[in-house]
């Protein structure tokens, strides 16, 4: 700590700087209130330890209040004679953070590092807390923000019904505090005539305001473009791929977005999807309780905004009758126990199938809800260290 102290002329003075002067810290003496004053300038401060008289017991309030003036937050501790306790309740009143009795043994001196100490940490851990309350203040008006482009009614089309989840992530801190962070996952769906739906799932790298701006970016973009006759899933990503590569946004310190974009066409009870690093999407046959992952690696593309001009691969599948489909973002599975390999021990693709297997006989929205609280149990309490994006869609 850097201590600045104003002591009157004393033979105390001598003992106040061998004694301050450990450990560490620096303490710098003045007597007179000029040099005292001029050095409240000239160095950063942690605390401040004030003689109730000095200069004088007359003027010893004008210095503290200046002081305060002067670096304000800076802890003041005094140090008030035994006979002055009427003089300390006008400091204590106007905001001195502590307070010592001085002896006229001097013992009290043996007190002073401990005190000092003790106002520095204190000052330190409110600022800190004022700081968290901010940064909490922020992070959720960030998850707010990006909650806000989140549908809340999704489409239904020939039999077809849509629903979809999105959790932010959430991290125990302290053993008992859950604290809800920002990040930057989505999803989105709607119409784009009598028989077909689109369905996307996406994933900024990052968290906080950076990966929610990404998103935001990609989602006006989609929202501006979806209109526009592309032959193709794969087109319309490809389109969407070249945007963002320009985007200043998504690419600051080598951001991207994985994402999923499928097109359900029911009438023809078809779907068709293109993936840019993504999660493959699960079929669930009810009737067999069967899941499988549809695709494979090999049609995986880069994730958007990583290269310009990448030629992403459009996929279709059929959809049987009394089936789900299950497009996700990868905070579902990368779920992990405290106490387990962040890899080896996650819930994964397979707690995920298994997940969907117990909850085929439920309706669609709980079922959705079973496939989360199970990604859930598996931390454990601690909270998934990723938010979660989640959409499901059964042909009735």
């Amino acid at each position: 700590m850097n201590i600045l102290v104003g002591w009157e002329a004393s033979p105390e003075t001598e003992t106040l700087e061998l004694m301050l002067n450990v450990g560490g810290h620096q303490a710098t003496i003045f007597s007179e209130a000029g040099q005292f004053n001029s050095a409240l300038q000239k160095t950063d401060w942690d605390v401040v330890l004030l003689s109730l008289s000095f200069p004088t017991l007359d003027t010893s309030l004008k210095i503290f209040e200046s002081t305060k003036a002067a670096i304000p937050g800076i802890p003041i501790v005094g140090a008030a004679k035994s006979d002055d306790i009427t003089h300390l309740i006008q400091f204590v009143s106007q905001g001195l953070h502590s307070h010592v009795i001085r002896d006229t043994d001097g013992n009290f001196i043996m007190l002073l590092i401990s005190m000092l100490e003790a106002a520095h940490e204190n000052v330190r851990a409110l600022r800190a807390q004022v700081v968290a309350e901010r940064l909490s203040e922020e992070v959720d008006s960030v998850r707010k923000l990006q909650e806000s482009v989140i549908p809340d009614d999704l489409p239904e089309s020939n039999g077809y019904k849509v629903v979809g989840r999105y959790d932010p992530s959430e991290i125990r801190v302290d053993g008992q505090n859950m604290v809800v962070m920002a990040g930057g996952d989505y999803y989105d769906s709607f119409a784009l005539d009598d028989s077909r739906i689109v369905m996307l799932v996406g994933d900024a790298s990052g968290h906080g305001v950076k990966a929610c701006m990404s998103i935001m970016t990609m989602h006006t973009l989609i929202r501006m473009i979806r209109n526009n006759r592309y032959a193709n899933t794969a087109d319309f990503v490809n389109a969407v791929n070249d945007r963002l590569c320009q985007s200043d946004i998504v690419q600051d310190e080598g951001g991207f977005i994985t994402i999923i974009y499928c097109m359900l066409d029911t009438e023809a009870n078809s779907i068709e999807w293109t993936c840019a690093g993504h999660p493959l999407p699960l079929l669930q046959n009810l009737e067999t309780n069967e899941v499988v992952i549809l695709g494979d690696e090999d049609q995986i593309g880069l994730p958007l905004a990583v290269m310009e001009g990448w030629d992403y691969e459009c996929i279709s599948a059929e959809i049987p009758p009394n089936s789900r489909l299950l497009i996700y973002t990868d905070g579902l599975e990368e779920a992990f126990p405290p106490s387990g390999d962040a890899l080896l021990d996650q819930f994964g693709v397979k707690g995920i199938i298994e997940a969907m297997q117990e909850s085929g006989n439920l309706p669609l929205a709980d079922a959705l809800g079973h496939i989360f609280q199970r990604s859930s149990d598996i931390t454990e309490g601690t909270g998934r260290h990723d938010d979660t994006s989640v959409m499901m869609i059964e042909r009735q």
